[in-house]
């Protein structure tokens, strides 16, 4: 018979590990359960199927929540450190599948919290083996930090503009023609310079018009800004991944980072070990 630990580890190796056939398996057959589950609430949220099969769609879910918390017990159970699995990213998401099905018992708006579960799809990653697609995002990170300056000033000029326009439609339409307010007038500003147009509140009198005209062209002038900003950052990012060593002989740097030999003389840029 087996004893208590090898099962375990057999255990651990089906849930945690997705190199294995019995992992890949266990993880693609568990992907499939939290897509049913996310099927299910999106019908709940329809009033004619939630009226005729309210029972049927609760009964449903309860069976998904059973299965998730089985599953988290066995992760619990068969993982060497349980606690740190409590706390990891992948632990807490667990924890969050399990626990809104529970408080729809008490509270019936709580199970649309059960969206939740779509953050496990992102297993996904694990079981199609793309995480080394997921590091480009560094490139996108780093793009992000480097210009995050850039669009803090943009966005408060942009705040400002809002401000100035929204205050003076606020004085020259006034009330009567919809710009109750100046928060008013500022709504008109954000929805007229972003080019959304909802048409929910216009301009009559023809200084107004005049002034709503130089909002629309500002709009389509600065709605390229932040994405120019970001996409010059995203290159400078792309740029500084070449490898920054010398050449030993003449001392030229920044090669790429899969270059064995200097582009300029062809001398090697690694050393041979003695």
């Amino acid at each position: 018979m087996e004893s208590n630990n090898d099962w375990r580890q057999r255990l651990y190796v089906m849930i945690f590990q997705t190199d294995t056939p019995a992992g890949r398996r266990f993880d693609s057959l568990l992907l499939l359960i939290i897509l049913a589950s996310l099927v299910i609430v999106i019908l709940d949220s329809i009033d004619e199927v939630h009226q005729n099969y309210a029972r049927v769609l609760a009964y449903i879910e309860w069976g998904f929540t059973i299965i998730f918390a089985i599953e988290y017990g066995l992760r619990l159970y068969c993982s060497p450190k349980p606690l740190r699995y409590a706390f990891s990213f992948y632990g807490l998401v667990d924890l969050l599948a399990i626990v809104p099905g529970i408080l729809a018992l008490y509270y019936s708006d709580a199970q649309y919290l059960l969206i939740i579960r779509i953050i496990r799809m992102l297993r996904i990653f694990r079981v199609l083996k793309l995480s080394p697609y997921l590091k480009q995002a560094n490139y996108l990170m780093s793009a992000l930090r480097g210009s995050k300056q850039k669009i803090v000033v943009f966005l408060v000029s942009v705040c400002t503009l809002v401000t100035v326009f929204g205050t003076l439609m606020y004085v020259i339409e006034g009330p009567e023609h919809g710009f109750t307010s100046i928060p008013k007038g500022i709504y008109w500003a954000i929805v007229t310079l972003t080019t959304v147009g909802f048409g929910d509140i216009v301009p009559k009198t023809p200084l107004g018009q005049v002034i709503s005209s130089l909002v629309m062209i500002t709009g389509y002038s600065i709605i390229a800004v932040p994405t120019g900003i970001f996409t010059a950052e995203l290159a400078n990012a792309m740029r500084g991944e070449v490898l920054q060593q010398d050449c030993p002989v003449c001392k030229k740097s920044s090669h790429e980072p899969s270059a064995a030999f200097c582009s300029r003389c062809g001398n090697g840029l690694f050393k041979k070990e003695e």
